[in-house]
């Protein structure tokens, strides 16, 4: 009866698809920390994101349930032309990651793409991303807390169950700061709040 129980949780918790645009609690805003995804994927792509000097990237802004969350919604808004995917490409490392986002999350937020894509600009130029971890001139590790630690303090008014870090492939990956409609900040729900425990995450520096 355990691996019932097992799959029961697990379909509760997994994402949606097709739902109506519109329809979710709150935002995720994904921070991707670029040289992690470099070394797991990107250079392998030979992606021109790993060319650049990026930091933390725009993943994303990803609406979401209080359990789960939806994508690729059913909406009206009319998909964006490549001129404003191209546009992100300076805090989302490519137009191409763009696309997949406002296909995936941002069809699902209700909004036109113009204003999705607005408004991921609005949440992510809002966070003051720590300057020390762009001072790194070779490879560290460390506890994956010293980076949540690092964000709380280049943002006092956030609250530590706002903010998640992940990690992958036992490096550092993502910061994901839960937001309202409105952008303000709001404590994430249980199933985003899974920070990573590594006490020796890999964290690479900026090309």
């Amino acid at each position: 009866m355990r691996w019932l129980l097992i799959l029961f949780l697990s379909a509760g918790l997994a994402r949606a698809e097709g739902e109506a645009a519109g329809d979710f609690d709150y935002y995720v805003l994904s921070l991707s920390w670029s040289p992690t995804w470099c070394a797991l994927e990107g250079d392998a792509r030979r992606s021109p994101q790993c060319d650049a000097d990026h930091g933390w990237i725009l993943h994303g802004l990803w609406p979401q349930y209080h359990q789960g969350w939806p994508s690729y919604c059913r909406t009206g808004q009319r998909p964006p032309p490549r001129s404003m995917t191209a546009a992100m490409a300076d805090i989302m490392g490519t137009a191409g990651l763009a696309w997949h986002q406002w296909k995936k999350h941002g069809s699902c937020s209700g909004l036109s793409a113009s204003a999705y894509f607005e408004a991921a600009r609005a949440a992510y130029e809002a966070v003051n991303r720590p300057a020390l971890l762009r001072k790194l001139t070779e490879p560290v590790r460390l506890p994956a807390r010293v980076v949540e630690e690092a964000f709380l303090k280049a943002n006092p008014e956030w609250e530590p169950d706002m903010l998640t870090i992940t990690c992958k492939a036992g490096r550092i990956q993502e910061a994901r700061l839960c937001l309202l409609r409105d952008l303000t900040p709001v404590p994430c729900g249980q199933d985003v709040v899974r920070d990573c425990t590594m006490r020796d995450a890999l964290l690479d520096p900026v090309r």
